[in-house]
């Protein structure tokens, strides 16, 4: 996504269509899925988007990601743990077997 991103920027600059810092952070921010929304929030808040450099904001996402892929890797893991087997049963019908029944079920 950044180099992307990186690559659009700079063809608008060789139609002198230039942004600001702070004005790319927020379109990377704004572009983000819905899921990433807490992130979003937290880098809004603690970070001041006027003086903040774009390579600090594609590390901190960049690191938010891999927790988040760690994260998921752990929740499948614990699921694969907890997969419990289901054994297949089948009927094998003995005549003698059923004789034994039938007298079982007499008494």
């Amino acid at each position: 996504m950044f180099s992307r991103f990186t690559n659009i920027i700079n063809a608008l600059q060789t139609l002198d269509k230039t942004y600001h810092n702070s004005e790319m952070l927020r379109k990377i921010l704004r572009c983000l899925p819905r899921s990433w929304m807490l992130k979003v929030t937290a880098i809004g808040k603690a970070k001041n988007l006027n003086v903040l450099p774009l390579e600090d904001l594609l590390g901190s996402l960049m690191t938010h990601e891999l927790s988040m892929q760690k994260k998921d890797d752990d929740e499948e893991k614990e699921k694969k743990k907890k997969k419990m087997v289901a054994l297949k049963s089948s009927l094998i019908e003995n005549s003698e077997d059923d004789d034994d029944n039938e007298e079982l079920a007499l008494i």
